[in-house]
């Protein structure tokens, strides 16, 4: 399966990684609205300075601790493509996820009143990875790679 990889000593803080990636996930997909829709969510945070930054998001893992936690099944592993995901609708906000992922990629936000636990499906529609997720093809210092690799 493909994963995205960071490299700290190449990333510039810009956050073009988030941006790209609240754009994506947003109702219109028009980056200036997405901006400014509330309820949009970015999957991946830049965490650091400008002196050592890196893109945090999810590694896929062969083995989630997210979801071996989750008490609603909102969290699960695609078994055929490896996909990590997260099902808003079933989310119940407990937190579990967030504190047994040990890449602190899972976030809890506010969505239509209520906490729901969100992360990196590596921009996929109906399960699907279309090609290049957004934050790494927005990426203007290649700090974030796609590649295919066995997991954490």
């Amino acid at each position: 399966m493909k994963r995205i990889f960071a490299i700290e000593s190449w990333c510039l803080d810009c956050k073009r990684c988030e941006i790209a990636c609240k754009t994506f996930h947003s109702a219109s997909r028009n980056t200036v609205a997405a901006l400014r829709q509330e309820n949009a969510s970015s999957r991946v945070r830049v965490e650091g300075t400008l002196k050592m930054s890196l893109a945090v998001n999810c590694r896929h893992c062969a083995h989630p601790k997210c979801v071996e936690g989750c008490i609603s099944g909102a969290m699960r592993k695609d078994p055929e493509t490896g996909l990590v995901t997260a099902d808003p609708h079933k989310c119940v906000g407990c937190r579990t996820c967030v504190s047994m992922c040990p890449y602190g990629c899972v976030q809890v936000v506010c969505v239509d009143g209520r906490d729901v636990a969100l992360k990196c499906d590596l921009c996929s529609e109906d399960g699907h990875t279309p090609g290049t997720p957004s934050c790494v093809a927005a990426c203007p210092n290649n700090a974030l790679i796609y590649l295919e690799s066995e997991g954490c």
